[in-house]
């Protein structure tokens, strides 16, 4: 706990040594005072910063976080997200677009890249979310369903490379439909502690586990209702995303498999507009619909698009053909000027168990986090999330909300 109020105290301090830039006469200013990191280093420094660079006559904000992180596998890594967000149209009728890069290190040779981004056009007549990652970076696996006890985990190496890009065009008011293709490719696969030991006779799953190298590429049917203005921080509205991904082997897959993603989420704001006070909750069902599906694409907890999930549990400790997910968040300001908040949070997941499609126990955790305003035009948080459980503990910096 020393370790952990050392780095939020010191990283509560590092925003101050960014710039970012912010124009005082916007016209879209909120009509209570409202203050970010960008105003304070303002007042610190007295600089005036130039205004925000524009899309055409749109402007971009930007949000801007390097800090250490724990990583999958053990250790930490140093983070540094960068996030644009911008409007693409009207605020009234258009959601705020965001493009992130997040690229990390640490020294024990651990490095990932991520550029993620979720565009809508004018009218939200047309969205594209688009995913790439390279990720070379050992992750602990403890097999599926409750997995083995700690001390005897596995640490597992790959190389790992995703692409994936979504078309959606709007069909009904808030409803979408689209296409996407996706792409997992993982590579040098095997076990690091014990070069003795298979990774097919550790898990007992014999697909994506008896080679060093598994693909899946594949297309999928998505349905999307997104009634969230902003996605890096949503204040109200609900969310739904169905994504029926389907892998063959004539577009370089290993073998013939099909998966289903459904994703729900709801927000749900108390008292005045301006103040956070948000409800939130989230569920998610992932399961593949064959039995071919490779290892290292299993449903897994903390892997779902956003790798946000299970906070309090280390990723992948839970692994089966179905993963359920169940979370609920309250969000509060602070400082009714915003710059400060804080949230409270709990979430459970059960997955299948071993050669089965019946469901493990719940796997509960729970945790607090603390929230320092980088950008208020886009909303962006900064996020510091301290999550237990029995399983461990988990303490993550972030830009913006887990959902």
């Amino acid at each position: 706990m020393k370790k952990v109020t050392l780095i939020v105290a010191l990283f509560l301090a590092l925003p101050c040594c960014l710039i970012a830039q912010r124009r005082d006469d916007d016209p879209d200013e909120d009509t209570v005072p409202r203050r970010d990191v960008i105003d304070l280093l303002k007042g610190a420094i007295h600089y005036k910063p130039k205004p925000p660079k524009r899309v055409g006559r749109r402007r971009i904000y930007y949000s801007l976080l390097p800090a250490p992180s724990s990583i999958p596998g053990g250790g930490v890594a140093l983070l540094t997200s960068t996030n644009a967000a911008f409007y693409m149209g009207p605020r009234r009728t258009t959601n705020l677009s965001n493009v992130s890069f997040t690229p990390s290190f640490s020294f024990k040779g651990r490095f990932s890249f991520a550029l993620r981004s979720n565009i809508w056009l004018e009218g939200n007549m047309y969205n594209m979310v688009g995913d790439m990652r390279f990720v070379i970076n050992p992750q602990y696996t403890w097999g599926m369903g409750n997995g083995v006890p700690d001390e005897q985990r596995q640490l597992l190496g790959n190389n790992y490379f995703r692409f994936y890009e979504t078309f959606y065009r709007k069909v009904r008011p808030k409803w979408l439909v689209g296409v996407g293709y996706h792409l997992d490719w993982h590579s040098n696969i095997g076990i690091r502690d014990n070069d003795s030991l298979p990774l097919s006779k550790f898990v007992s799953y014999k697909y994506g586990t008896d080679r060093s190298q598994t693909v899946s590429s594949g297309i999928s049917l998505n349905l999307l209702k997104d009634s969230r203005q902003n996605s890096i921080n949503p204040q109200a509205g609900h969310y739904f995303n169905a994504v029926f991904r389907i892998n063959p082997t004539f577009l370089g897959s290993n073998d013939n498999w099909e998966s289903l993603y459904l994703d729900y989420r709801k927000y749900v704001h108390f008292g005045d507009e301006r103040q956070q006070n948000v409800l939130a909750f989230w569920g998610f069902y992932w399961t593949t619909l064959s039995g071919k599906t490779p290892y290292l694409d299993l449903p897994s907890i903390g892997w779902d698009p956003n790798t946000r999930s299970g906070r309090g549990i280390d990723q992948n400790r839970f692994r089966g053909k179905g993963l359920i997910d169940l979370e609920v968040e309250y969000r509060r300001d602070i400082t009714k000027n915003g710059l400060l908040g804080f949230v409270v949070f709990a979430n459970a997941n059960t997955v299948t168990k071993p050669d089965t499609y019946s469901f493990t126990g719940l796997h509960p955790a729970t945790g607090l986090g603390l929230r320092v305003k980088f950008n208020k035009k886009s909303g962006t948080n900064i996020a510091f999330d301290y999550g237990i459980s029995k399983y461990g503990s988990t303490f993550n910096i972030n830009l913006g909300e887990a959902f």
